[in-house]
Formats: C-alpha cells, sequence, structure tokens
C-alpha cells in the first residue's frame, strides 16, 4: 500500500472522541474523526501517531485500526500514567490534538505478501497487530494462512475478546489460540505462558512471525521460535514504547545510531542483534 502525504505530520489536528470502549479493567479504545467527522490522516499498519490533551500532556500510540478503515482510526489505550489517566477519564465529544503518522509500519506489501502469517501477542500488545491483522483479512488473497497467538494474565485482560471470537475466529484461513496465564472457573481454553504455548503449537517454521508483548514475552517468545527452527530474518516486532518525538530529534528513542521514530518502530529481529543492548 502506498501512502502519499498529503499534509504535514508534525502539524496537529482536533480529534473529537466519538466512541469509548471498555476492553478490560485497564485499557479503553477511544475512536477519533476530526471535526467535520473524517479520519484525520492516512496510515500504514504499524505506524503511531502523537496524542496530546493541552494543559496535561502527549503520548505516544499504535493506531489500533487498520488503514483500510477510511472512516475513523481507533488507538487501544491502557491506562498507566497521567496523559492515559486523563485519556480513561474522557466522555465521548471530548476533543484531544493528534499529530502523525510516525515510524514505518510492517512490510505487508511486500515481504508478508503470499506468505503464511504468525501473529504473537500479549496483553496490550495485540493493539499495533490488530491494525495488520485486519489490513490482510480485508486484503485476504493477498496473504496465505494466519494464525494468531494471544495471552494474558486472565480472561478479563484479553483486548478486543469480542471481536476476537466473533469475527477473526470465524474466518476462513484464520486460526485463533487464545491463553491465560491462570486458571479460571469461567474459562475453557488454554492455560499457560504464550512463549511455552508457541512451542506447543509446534507450528511449521515457513511462515513469517509478528511479535508484540511485554519486553520479557518477546525475550523468551523469540527464543522459543529460534529453538524450533524460526530464523531471526523471519521474525518482525514493534518498539513502540520507546518513541516520544516522533522526528529523530530528542534523541530519547535511540538505539546505537537507529532511532525507533524514524528506523521503527517496526524491526526485523535480525536487526536488533546489531544494536546495542539497551531494550
Amino acid at each position: 500500500m502506498s501512502v502519499t502525504a498529503t499534509r504535514d505530520p508534525l502539524m496537529p489536528v482536533i480529534g473529537v472522541v466519538t466512541d469509548i470502549r471498555i476492553d478490560t479493567p485497564d485499557v479503553k479504545t477511544f475512536r477519533v474523526v476530526t471535526p467535520d467527522g473524517k479520519k484525520a490522516f492516512e496510515h500504514h499498519p504499524g505506524q503511531c501517531a502523537m496524542l496530546s490533551v493541552p494543559g496535561v500532556g502527549e503520548a505516544m500510540f499504535s493506531i489500533t485500526s487498520s488503514p483500510t478503515n477510511t472512516e475513523f482510526m481507533e488507538f487501544s489505550i491502557k491506562k498507566c500514567g497521567c496523559v492515559t489517566e486523563w485519556l480513561h477519564s474522557m466522555e465521548p465529544g471530548q476533543q484531544i490534538t493528534i499529530r502523525g503518522p510516525y515510524g514505518n509500519g510492517f512490510p505487508v506489501d511486500d515481504v508478508f505478501a503470499g506468505r503464511d502469517l504468525l501473529f504473537i501477542a500479549g496483553g496490550i500488545g495485540l493493539a499495533p497487530l490488530r491494525s495488520v491483522i485486519n489490513y490482510c483479512r480485508h486484503y485476504r488473497d493477498r496473504y496465505g494462512k494466519i494464525d494468531i497467538v494471544y495471552g494474558s494474565r486472565s480472561m478479563q485482560d484479553l483486548v478486543d475478546y469480542n471481536e476476537i471470537i466473533d469475527e477473526w475466529a470465524v474466518d476462513t484461513g484464520v486460526s485463533v489460540h487464545l491463553t491465560i496465564d491462570k486458571e479460571q472457573p469461567e474459562w475453557s481454553g488454554h492455560v499457560g505462558f504464550v512463549p511455552n504455548y508457541v512451542k506447543e503449537l509446534g507450528f511449521l517454521t515457513d511462515k513469517i512471525a509478528i511479535l508484540c508483548g511485554p519486553p520479557i514475552m518477546i525475550k523468551f517468545t523469540l527464543a522459543g521460535l529460534c529453538e524450533i527452527g524460526f530464523d531471526k530474518t523471519q521474525i518482525y516486532t514493534t518498539m513502540e514504547l520507546r518513541m516520544k518525538c516522533g522526528i529523530g530529534k530528542c534523541g530519547r528513542c535511540n538505539i546505537g545510531s537507529k532511532y525507533v521514530c524514524k528506523d521503527g518502530p517496526v524491526f526485523r529481529c535480525d536487526e536488533l542483534d546489531a544494536l546495542p543492548n539497551e531494550y
């Protein structure tokens, strides 16, 4: 997908929050449009945007909605600081500012094309992957089989659970594998941590794997994938948590010579091996 910039990504636009969905006890998904009811700007799957609350602060978030959604943008946000706490207190109709998009996004139109895809996420790590998953579902004939492995602490902490069950799990050629960390009376699915579950599932190694989640989950899942035969050139991950200004000026997100906001947030895992061990 080729996106032609038609506006300065440094210039914020007003965003109106039209809908707020409670996904988990500490995650809400915000639907945002411009004051005239349009999508703020175009983006690639995996890119980010800066949301700002005047007088409170600003923060970088993954754009959770797919570029194929032409009506609005969505952001799934975990409450974990002053900006996110303010956002979680919002009501529909209130305004924020939004600028972007930032980062490189996933290589959905070249590297991923024609390949079987394995998405692996933990907790809020599903948010950056939701954009690319729904993009691949929209252009279903461009990709092979899609497997989605997703886990969280509990059933109540599974983000976008209804969409996963009602839409993803019933798609042709899409297999969903859910797990939670500890047993619950109302849960009949798999119980266990994501890295172990990935190895239990015994995937063929002819896929492209896409990882997102807590750093400790990524570390052990990456090791598990390599253990069963994946090469690091087949595995992609995203590091948007390190992004700050979005344009490579503040220096907050650099890892060696790379700036996550400009060279990432999406990296192939062999590329990370060439960087200093700072993450």
